[in-house]
């Protein structure tokens, strides 16, 4: 037999048990939500979050030596790219972050060039981390 949606709301359904005398232990809050297969849910989740796919955080973090240097990469890496455009650099020295501030505009040309990736980057986000 198929389940029907509890069409009800708390407060009749509180009347129905007391005048069975069933006691009601559904919380007054809680909200019933049809029930969905699991295929689908995880098919969502794993484009929502890129799971198995190549991200353009991932093609800058494969060139990040070349792009920024391999001195100040061991000390810094790129994170990720905002809704506005932005990478987030986060960076463990502090003369590694004065020279990501200093060579700012040639890394975000570096960053640029790579294939794709022009109009996704607008700008960056350095900050110690």
């Amino acid at each position: 037999m198929p389940e029907t949606p509890d069409t009800f709301r708390h407060v009749a359904r509180r009347l129905v048990a007391d005048l069975r005398g069933v006691p009601d232990d559904t919380p007054a809050r809680q909200i019933k939500r049809a029930t969905r297969s699991l295929g689908p849910l995880i098919d969502e989740l794993l484009v929502k979050h890129q799971v198995g796919r190549t991200t353009p955080e991932d093609t800058i973090r494969e060139n990040w030596p070349a792009i920024v240097g391999p001195a100040i990469a061991h000390y810094s890496h790129a994170g990720l790219i905002d809704p506005k455009g932005r990478l987030t650099i986060l960076y463990n020295q502090p003369v590694a972050g004065n020279e990501l501030r200093f060579h700012q505009a040639a890394i975000l040309a570096r960053i640029q060039a790579l294939p794709g990736l022009r109009p996704l980057v607008k700008g960056l986000n350095i900050r110690a981390g």
